[in-house]
């Protein structure tokens, strides 16, 4: 920290912070807000919900392909610039997804939107942690708690205002709040020193990002033979460039000085089994999330207020045990801990996939959210000391490959999904059985968990 930055009151760097975390509010509640509107966007662009899915999933790969670039950006243009850039690209996005006539405009902007949302979390952290400088660890610790609030606020939001309005007014919201953060942004931000940095893996970045796509494409054509496509043929065709993808994004890796990802921390420690339990993590968890509203619209016909609502109960469940258990980490250890919060996991997909017994379906399907919420509180702490653990002077690679594979987790598994339920001849009972397979693909999860070292205290 400067010592500019160091002599400015309290009041300035409490502002510098609020204003920071006003705009990672506004990406996470874009983030789950949207959920809420699959429904709707689907009616009124005529498209399959395969189709529509994209607008989830490729705010994702938007988000995993940015985040290496978004910590070198700052470094070497100032985090002050880039941030605001960053506010400015995603509420151009916003007004762009808002205005869309199509389906493909529609992913385009998303996508758009994601790589500016990625940015953001690197750029903020570093411009929190300039102005508070001895204090930045406590400062950071609070600035997270964003993600929460946008997972209660997000969905409600997105209900109440498909209840007044349409889904175009899920993106056009972000327009005065994007305007007010770059005016203060401009005003309070200070720009953080710039340092030369190492040049970024963009060719692995490049053949991540076709991987991705094309393995997308090829879900998505499977749910949406009839289409008017070439049939069959572009499902082989997206699924070889998928696999070309990953093989030479594969060789890449071992032959890059510097790699998009290192190969050491994909295999070696028993980093492969924390890797594909991410997988498997991500895929339950993200995928629930994603996936939940739409399902309590088409299945049991609830309002976008009350189906949004359920990710707002799993978020206050998810909070509150959260803190539970971040104080029983050193004591227990992370172990015990990642397996109760899986296995609470498992339960709740078999809830939301099962018909609803002695109750009503919102009641039923609260009770699935609740129990999800758990799990997640339980689980989301201690599997991120578990791999901490397993390479401690890795910490930082192994949080971002945490949240690399949780995020290739969902878009498979919301691709697959939404693939599915769009060909079947009863969509909600489709979208049931997709539960009870996510909830197949946990319990795999559990197991691997099983082989993980527990270890407690300090990591």
């Amino acid at each position: 920290m400067t010592v500019e930055a160091a002599r400015r009151p309290a009041l300035v760097r409490w502002l510098v912070f609020a204003t920071v975390v006003l705009a990672m509010l506004m990406h996470a509640i874009d983030q789950t807000s949207v959920a809420t509107a699959l429904s709707a966007m689907q009616g009124d662009l005529g498209a399959s919900l395969a189709w529509i899915g994209w607008t989830i999933t490729i705010y994702s790969v938007g988000q995993i392909l940015v985040l290496p670039l978004g910590g070198p950006m700052g470094d070497r243009f100032g985090a002050r610039r880039v941030y605001l850039i960053a506010v400015a690209a995603f509420t151009v996005a916003s007004v762009l997804c808002g205005l869309s006539s199509g389906t493909a405009q529609l992913i385009v902007f998303r996508f758009l939107q994601g790589l500016a949302g990625g940015v953001l979390l690197p750029v903020a952290t570093a411009i929190v942690s300039a102005e508070f400088g001895p204090d930045r660890d406590r400062a950071i610790a609070l600035f997270s708690t964003a993600f929460p609030i946008g997972a209660v606020l997000g969905p409600l939001a997105g209900g109440l205002i498909l209840t007044f309005a349409s889904w175009r007014e899920i993106f056009f919201v972000n327009v005065p709040v994007g305007i007010v953060l770059i005016c203060l942004g401009r005003a309070l931000i200070r720009e953080t020193p710039r340092t030369a940095v190492a040049r970024v893996d963009l060719v692995g970045i490049g053949w991540l990002t076709a991987l991705l796509l094309s393995g997308m494409v090829a879900i998505t054509r499977i749910g949406a033979l009839g289409e008017g496509w070439t049939g069959p043929a572009s499902v082989l065709c997206a699924a070889a460039v998928a696999l070309v993808a990953g093989r030479f994004l594969l060789r890449h890796l071992h032959r890059h000085p510097a790699p998009i990802v290192s190969p050491r921390l994909l295999t070696g420690q028993r980093l492969g089994l924390m890797n594909v339990m991410n997988v498997l993590f991500g895929a339950a968890v993200l995928g629930f999330s994603a996936l939940l509203p739409h399902y309590a619209q088409i299945r049991y016909d609830m309002t976008p207020i009350a189906s949004g609502g359920l990710l707002t109960v799993r978020a206050v469940f998810m909070i509150a045990l959260s803190a539970i258990a971040v104080g029983l980490l050193r004591r227990l250890g992370h172990r015990p801990l990642l397996l109760a919060g899986m296995a609470a996991i498992t339960i709740a997909l078999l809830l939301t996939g099962l018909p609803p017994v002695h109750s009503g379906p919102e009641l039923w399907l609260s009770l699935g959210a609740a129990v999800m919420g758990v799990g997640m509180g339980l689980a989301a702490p201690s599997s991120a000391n578990a791999g901490m653990h397993l390479v401690p002077d890795q910490a930082a690679a192994v949080s971002g490959l945490r949240v690399l594979f949780r995020q290739a987790g969902a878009i498979i598994a919301v691709s697959v999904v939404t693939a599915v339920t769009s060909a079947a001849a009863d969509p909600a009972v489709a979208n049931a059985y997709a539960f009870l397979a996510l909830a197949v693909a946990m319990g795999g999860a559990v197991a691997l968990a099983t082989r993980i070292p527990n270890q407690r205290g300090r990591w």
